[in-house]
């Protein structure tokens, strides 16, 4: 396998399958590094050889009759120098991948908000509790609360009610004034009404509750039931699993150890896709939280710029801008409410990595103090979890980004003494 291409796209989920085949359809040599064990991203998790998904199933063609590399089970860590990308493999492996253009599409990961119990076992992320049964954990028969933000509520409701989970309700935090703006918006993108209408078919009879969210989870050594707040009433449910999440926020950390400009939370990018830095590109959700068709425009824009055709992005610029005016109204419409802010006491852990509590931080006036003195975000996770928590309750942001952005064995850093590459085949 090569280990230097005219174009490396980073990120094998929609954006990055889409620029990936625009590209080497174009005559480029073009790689594909993933993290996960096979392409799709967390949305097409599982689809692969599939063909309940269209979409999904004419891109997997696609990328299968292209000359594109996709090399999976590989995760960037560093930035060595121009032009260059350290990866460390799922066996432990360690190469370098060097690159004309890069693409960068490393999409989105969901948003956590403490609240009492959130780290009880059972208690997962809405896409988090989707993937595991996608990969097998048996759900039917179980009780499964589904609370949180945004439309990923209603797929992965439908998700589980499918392989026979016994779903008790969804607890959408947003009013029912914001949502209907946000359907009366919809007129012109009526694939997206339908697929709302069809999820919810699925779910029958299931409650689907607006301006409600779940205060406080409960059980003994695992999770037994949840406590929910709707306008002034509250309620206990027995449940076995909690699936929640509040929306998505983007991967931009490699972007910002490339030294991409990134603005309120993503990444800037121009007509083409291209980010603040030559020669590198960013598609899909880093630049802005839109869904799976914006993130396929986008991707292919950006492998055209990227191998030199630009004629041909220019024919999809139209639908990328159209496609934007969806993702504003997506995120007013999952705007969190300001009393979400509450939900979390003083003993709530807020860094689950480093068991920090709320209180603890709070003795804190910015993310660079918590860090030094309480080892908040210093754990496996680089602050992914409590860093975006912290961004809602406290208004504190990042200020710098590190490598390695994963955990990586010592073996991938050194070397005699020495920082380790290889260039030989990945």
């Amino acid at each position: 396998m090569n280990s230097t291409y005219d174009v490396l796209v980073i990120g094998g989920g929609p954006a990055g399958i889409a620029a990936a085949c625009c590209a080497g359809e174009s005559g480029a040599s073009v790689g594909v590094l993933d993290d996960n064990p096979a392409p799709g991203g967390q949305i097409w998790r599982g689809e692969r050889g599939t063909s309940e998904n269209r979409l999904a199933h004419n891109w997997y063609r696609r990328l299968r009759r292209s000359p594109v590399e996709v090399l999976c089970g590989w995760r960037v860590f560093a930035h060595p120098g121009p032009g260059v990308l350290q990866a460390e493999g799922s066996r432990g492996d360690v190469a370098e991948f060097g690159f004309s253009s890069l693409i960068l599409a490393t999409g989105a990961r969901e948003r956590f908000l403490p609240f009492p119990g959130w780290t009880l076992p059972n208690v997962m992320g809405a896409g988090g509790l989707q993937a595991m049964v996608k990969s097998g954990l048996p759900i039917a028969g179980k009780r499964v609360v589904v609370a949180g933000t945004g439309p990923l509520l209603l797929a992965v409701a439908a998700h589980l009610a499918e392989f026979g989970a016994k779903v008790l309700l969804v607890a959408e935090q947003a009013s029912l004034a914001q949502l209907v703006r946000f359907a009366v918006g919809l007129v012109q993108f009526g694939g997206k009404i339908l697929e709302g209408v069809e999820f919810r078919r699925k779910l029958g009879a299931t409650p689907y509750l607006t301006g409600c969210w779940v205060t406080e989870a409960a059980g003994t050594g695992k999770l037994e039931r949840v406590t929910l707040r709707r306008a002034e009433r509250q309620w206990t449910v027995d449940c076995d699993y909690l699936a929640c999440g509040f929306h998505l926020v983007p991967n931009t950390e490699l972007a910002a150890l490339l030294g991409c400009a990134v603005h309120e939370g993503y990444v800037t990018v121009d007509d083409q896709q291209r980010t603040s830095i030559p020669g590198a590109y960013c598609a899909g959700e880093p630049t802005g939280i839109a869904g799976v068709d914006s993130a396929l425009v986008q991707g292919a824009i950006a492998g055209y710029c990227a191998s030199g055709q630009e004629d041909k992005a220019r024919e999809l610029m139209i639908d990328r801008d159209r496609l934007k005016k969806f993702a504003a109204r997506l995120n007013r419409a999952c705007a969190l409410d300001p009393r979400l802010r509450e939900l979390a006491t003083p003993e709530t852990i807020v860094c689950r990595c480093e068991d920090v509590s709320l209180a603890r931080i709070r003795q804190h006036d910015g993310w660079r103090a918590a860090k030094l003195h309480s080892r908040c975000g210093m754990g496996p996770c680089q602050g992914r979890i409590c860093g975006a928590a912290l961004n809602f309750l406290l208004g504190w942001e990042a200020d710098s980004v590190r490598p390695p952005l994963f955990p990586v064995h010592l073996k991938s850093l050194l070397k005699d003494g020495r920082p380790h590459s290889c260039n030989g085949r990945a």
